[in-house]
């Protein structure tokens, strides 16, 4: 087999090309003229069989030829592959035979020398012989080629009679097969239809059964829709009598919960403002009754190193009374201690009024720390209670636990640390010692009104300069 898709072949003189061009022949006849031994056949006209035999032979030969005898036109074809060679330069080759007397000769040279019996124009073969009468130039060359073209239009028209009596014989086979299908398919359709017959017979009597029973089934929905309507609306008669006892009820129970509750909060509030007052009044006892010792032991005391008991003449005079102490400033370290001496004392230091003028260059937490400890070790060296108090006010972070011996207190948001001391000073019984730090003079007058000791901070902070 060749290859379907054989390289492109050098591109070739066409025949006219070949024709027109002068051959290079030694006898110098001009191409296309009769010269002898050169037949006068219809070279256009020749069958396609007739010239693929003779572009097979120039091929042939071609390739055993010497370059001289070689056609300048067809020097090309001789670089193809033998089993190229024929096939794509037969144009080139039988043009130039027709028209290169040289050629031709050379060609005749060769075949009679490699392959004699293609040059008998006696062959059986009338392709063969047609060939070989062209190439010798015998003249009865166009009757072989006559007779090759009119054996290949018979080929041509058995060819095509073979193929149409196939082809006929394929549509019969077929048309039978049809009719066949046809007479099946009928069969097939007129059965189907019978059943489709019985089939649709047997569902138009459902269907008429089906319509009975649907009109039975309306007249009963109908009746029981008419009950339901009936039992639905008794239902939601009742449904709303039950809502409204419902609702009744849960309104008289609401409020007697309610009423219940508020009675709980009160009695709560009752208990918690009794237990609050009974804390109060004991604490307030106690350090009263605290006071009260260490007055009476440090009276004693008194008593004991004066040299003499009892009132003085003077004191029981009638119609007179003494003038009552009134409660004056602190104005040094040695007053505040001896404050700090007297029994169950509470010094109450108004935190930033005391750190803001001691050191105020620390910040606001530093300040909190570094009088929270000093206060803790006046604390253990003197025993009094302590409290501090500063303002809730922008504190971030409020200590978690205080040292030992000092309460630190933070006003509540909208609350000042001068209303708490104010409520700290308030909430001490009667006759128990309050020192309270600060140098607002409107807290040191309020508290000094309840009966305080008001310290300035100048004061504190010099004494806790000794701690």
């Amino acid at each position: 087999m060749h290859d379907p898709t054989p390289a492109r072949a050098p591109e070739l003189p066409d025949a006219d090309a070949v024709s027109s061009d002068r051959d290079d022949t030694a006898d110098g006849t001009a191409p296309g003229t009769a010269g002898p031994g050169e037949s006068t056949v219809d070279w256009v006209a020749l069958p396609d069989v007739l010239r693929a035999r003779l572009a097979e032979l120039a091929a042939d030969a071609l390739g055993g030829m010497a370059k001289v005898d070689v056609p300048q036109q067809l020097r090309p074809v001789a670089r193809f592959a033998p089993s190229k060679r024929a096939r794509l330069g037969a144009p080139a080759l039988v043009a130039g035979l027709k028209n290169s007397q040289n050629f031709r000769t050379a060609v005749v040279e060769w075949l009679r020398e490699n392959r004699a019996t293609a040059l008998e124009p006696d062959a059986p073969d009338p392709v063969t012989a047609a060939a070989a009468a062209i190439l010798l130039g015998d003249e009865a060359a166009a009757q072989h080629v006559e007779l090759v073209a009119r054996r290949a239009g018979d080929a041509a028209l058995r060819s095509e009679r073979d193929a149409a009596v196939t082809r006929a014989e394929r549509l019969e086979a077929e048309l039978a097969q049809l009719r066949a299908d046809r007479a099946t398919s009928t069969g097939i359709a007129e059965r189907v239809r019978e059943e489709a017959e019985v089939e649709l017979e047997r569902l138009r009597k459902r269907l008429r059964e089906q319509g009975v029973k649907l009109r039975e089934a309306k007249d009963r929905a109908q009746s029981a829709s008419v009950e339901v309507d009936r039992v639905r609306a008794e239902a939601s008669r009742e449904i709303e009598q039950l809502t409204g006892e419902r609702d009744r009820e849960r309104e008289r129970a609401e409020f007697e919960r309610a009423r219940t509750a508020r009675a709980e909060a009160d009695a709560e509030v009752a208990r918690q403002s009794a237990r609050e007052a009974r804390q109060a009044d004991e604490v307030r006892l106690a350090l009263l009754v605290d006071t009260l010792d260490g007055a009476v032991t440090g009276l004693r005391r008194e008593l004991a190193l004066g040299g003499g008991s009892g009132p003085r003449p003077a004191d029981l005079v009638r119609g007179a009374s003494a003038a009552q102490s009134a409660v004056g400033r602190v104005e040094d370290p040695a007053a505040l201690d001896r404050l700090l001496a007297l029994p169950a004392v509470h010094l109450v230091v108004d935190g930033y009024n005391v750190t803001k003028t001691g050191y105020p260059e620390l910040s606001l937490s530093d300040q909190r720390d570094r009088l929270v400890h000093q206060l803790a070790v006046l604390s253990a060296r003197t025993r009094a209670e302590v409290t501090l108090v500063f303002d809730g006010a922008g504190v971030v972070a409020v200590p978690a636990a205080s040292p030992r011996g000092v309460r630190v207190l933070f006003s509540d948001p909208g609350v000042l640390a001068d209303d708490v001391i104010r409520a700290l000073v308030t909430a001490e019984p009667e006759g128990r010692p309050v020192v309270v730090v600060t140098s607002d003079r409107a807290v040191a007058d309020s508290v000094r009104r309840r009966g305080a000791h008001p310290v300035p901070s100048a004061v504190l902070l010099a004494r806790l300069g000794r701690v």
